[in-house]
């Protein structure tokens, strides 16, 4: 991870179920954020710890129902580009996010902003 961040690239972890579980403090999310992580795709999270990934500023998202890395032959080496909205107000609780990677596949996720704040 160390490489990656000197070389100015932000980090992306590819994870499973219930991310987070176990580990509902929010000192679990200062971790990946202190390592430079901004996003988290999970097939699903636990509740509070994707809350405190968000105050972390992590962005959460999930694969698409019936996804998952190895469905989409993620390895975890790609880069990733997340294309979210350019302004704030364009962004909605669970909307649909495409992801690219830098080999060209790409795939949909859900943000789970689950608020309006």
């Amino acid at each position: 991870m160390q490489k990656y961040k000197s070389e100015g690239h932000d980090m992306v972890i590819i994870a499973g179920a219930e991310y987070g579980s176990g580990s509902s403090r929010d000192s679990a999310a200062k971790g990946p954020m202190l390592l430079g992580v901004k996003s988290v795709i999970a097939k699903s999270f636990e509740r509070i710890h994707r809350s405190n990934l968000v105050g972390m500023g992590i962005i959460p998202l999930c694969f698409k129902e019936g996804e998952d890395a190895d469905s989409l032959g993620l390895t975890g080496r790609e880069r990733y580009t997340i294309h979210l909205p350019t302004s704030i107000s364009e962004i909605s609780p669970g909307q649909d996010v495409t992801v690219t990677t830098h080999d060209g596949r790409s795939f949909t996720c859900i943000l789970r902003l689950d608020t309006q704040v």
